[in-house]
């Protein structure tokens, strides 16, 4: 397997135990609410309030990400994560585990960053859609395995063991870090005044075409955020799925997105991501109208759907997340990728939060008012296409950094 596989592999696995620290926690919902005996808006909350803390840091971040090495940088924030995420399994109350989440997503919010910061600095544009279905095929891992197993230990022990099962697999992702991901100081300009918070800021705010593209993220968040954290409890209390069968929702859905994940980031470098994206996005708003309406329904019929859900929401997020990432420059594109992740975590935090304040649970424990957030959701998902036709790729087809073959964590900075 030569380095740059070896690399994506390394930054797919990452991605794999971000993913599942934040998923687990929303199929865990309704066993959660039992046991902490809270509200669906104090899981709302629980929820959300993981992505608010990413976002902050995500924000934070992007003062300083360009000014140190990519590798470094990831090694000490995948390391917070790791302890972050131990404390969430140690946590023995509701008090403390939403304090354990805000700081397992201080770091993991972060992670998303560097990610792509590695990936447009070592990947050129032109397979820049197959290096994105490869790392976002992390989700569909985590969907197929990654959060059924989850749920299967947590049923066969309690709610903790995910959270320790996730910690151990961390350690060994830590040596993958160590082992894979080459040192990579291309970006740094020597000899320069590194630029001020102010200065940082202005450069994104003051780039239309970086500023549609962060409107774009947060849209894109918006649409989706207020349907997915409450799926699991809407179909246990209204569509009548016990908690061990919500594991086929994700199994089916993961399943599939195994497969198409990959295949749309082919689909981005041959056909552009506009068009994929608008396609996507398009067929993703069926599964949203009827996911939201579902009363009690065969488990058939809801895999088929809720499938759906999954491989045009992944689908949509493969060319998006490509064209986004080609908006900034390779010295700022840490900066910029930091704020765009700041706000994906933020808006996925206030989708949560607000979807929470529209729910209400009826006197027959149903969770009412699931349909008006699937209206909101589709208008929000429209209104994605039009802004994302007038985003346009600015970074060259030069990657910064040539992988060596040969062992070890060299790379060449290009010229």
């Amino acid at each position: 397997m030569n380095r740059e596989k070896l690399l994506l592999w390394t930054l797919a696995a990452i991605n794999f135990t971000h993913i599942v620290d934040f998923m687990i926690l929303m199929p865990l919902g309704p066993q959660l609410m039992r046991i902490f005996e809270i509200s669906p808006r104090e899981f709302g909350l629980l929820v959300s309030s993981y992505t608010f803390s990413a976002g902050i840091s995500s924000f934070l971040g992007a003062f300083v990400l360009d000014k140190y090495d990519r590798r470094r940088i990831i090694l000490w924030v995948f390391t917070g994560f790791l302890f972050g995420t131990l404390a969430c399994a140690l946590s023995p109350n509701y008090p403390i585990l939403l304090i354990s989440r805000i700081v397992a997503g201080l770091f993991g919010g972060l992670t998303s960053a560097l990610i792509l910061s590695i990936i447009g600095d070592v990947i050129p544009d032109s397979r820049r859609g197959r290096a994105m279905g490869l790392v976002m095929a992390a989700f569909s891992v985590a969907s197929v395995f990654g959060v059924p197993f989850g749920l299967f230990i947590a049923s066969i022990t309690n709610w903790h063991a995910p959270f320790f099962f996730l910690a151990g697999l961390s350690l060994v992702i830590l040596w993958m870090i160590y082992k894979y991901i080459p040192s990579i100081t291309a970006h740094l300009v020597t000899g320069k005044l590194k630029p001020s918070p102010v200065q940082v800021i202005k450069r994104v705010t003051g780039n239309n075409n970086q500023m549609r593209a962060i409107t774009l993220m947060i849209m894109m968040m918006l649409g989706q955020f207020t349907i997915i954290p409450f799926l699991s409890p809407y179909m246990v209390a209204n569509v009548g799925f016990t908690d061990l069968e919500l594991t086929y929702i994700y199994i089916a859905g993961g399943f599939f997105t195994i497969f198409t994940s990959p295949w749309v980031g082919k689909l981005t470098d041959n056909h552009g991501k506009i068009k994929v994206f608008t396609v996507f996005m398009a067929l993703n708003l069926i599964p949203i109208a009827i996911v939201t309406h579902l009363g009690q329904t065969p488990i058939p019929y809801v895999l088929l759907v809720s499938t759906m859900f999954f491989v045009t929401s992944n689908g949509r997020m493969v060319p998006a997340m490509a064209l986004i990432t080609g908006t900034a420059k390779p010295e700022n594109r840490g900066s910029f990728l930091s704020f765009n992740s700041a706000v994906q975590q933020l808006s996925a935090g206030l989708a949560s939060f607000v979807a929470g304040l529209i729910l209400a649970e009826g006197i027959d424990g149903k969770l009412l008012n699931y349909n008006i957030v699937g209206y909101i959701a589709i208008v929000l998902s429209v209104l994605c296409i039009p802004l994302a036709k007038r985003i346009k790729v600015i970074d060259t087809d030069e990657p910064l950094v040539v992988l060596n073959e040969k062992s070890g964590v060299e790379a060449e900075s290009v010229p």
